[in-house]
């Protein structure tokens, strides 16, 4: 059976997201629905240098607390592949020579619409323009060779989901998982 919306109503909304309930009639009958929107896609980069190594960022969430992450952010209305170099860029300092798009993905697609990009970054460069990581909350830039890095998923050290996701799509690109 399909979904029906009989009504809809915004109930919350800011720059970031739209959150509506609705009023719907599925398979288990009527009731009410809560959705939550993102404003603008996210986007994600598994930035990998000549060693193989991730790049990831760590940093304090304030729903979550503690976590090591890959380099993240809202596209705040860009193209996804611009907004991933300026978050690539903010968050660690390292501009890419190549870009390869891996995929979308939705995050929490049981309760929100939040469409994600996920981008491969290779030929790597360090910059100077780290200035903005302290007012992007992170702490710190750790590179962490491709197989750790699977290692801190199986280990529960990185619990992110979307970095779950985008490892996991980057490294069927790369043929890790054969």
């Amino acid at each position: 059976m399909a979904w029906t919306t009989r009504a809809s109503r915004t109930v919350y909304e800011n720059r970031w997201i739209h959150v509506r309930e609705d009023e719907v009639t599925g398979p288990h009958g009527d009731g009410i629905y809560g959705v939550v929107r993102m404003q603008h896609p996210a986007v994600f980069v598994v930035a990998l240098d000549d060693d193989e190594r991730v790049c990831f960022v760590e940093l304090e969430r304030y729903t979550t607390g503690r976590s090591l992450e890959i380099p993240a952010g809202g596209s705040d209305g860009e193209d996804p592949l611009v907004a991933a170099k300026r978050e690539l860029l903010e968050e660690t300092g390292v501009t890419a020579s190549e870009w390869i798009p891996l995929g979308r993905m939705n995050a929490l697609n049981g309760i929100a619409d939040a469409p994600e990009y996920v981008f491969l970054a290779r030929g790597l460069k360090t910059t100077d323009a780290t200035q903005s990581q302290s007012e992007e909350g992170i702490d710190a830039v750790r590179w962490v060779p491709f197989a750790e890095a699977l290692a801190l998923v199986a280990d529960g050290t990185v619990t992110d989901g979307e970095t779950i996701g985008a490892l996991a799509l980057a490294g069927i690109r790369l043929g890790r998982f054969r």
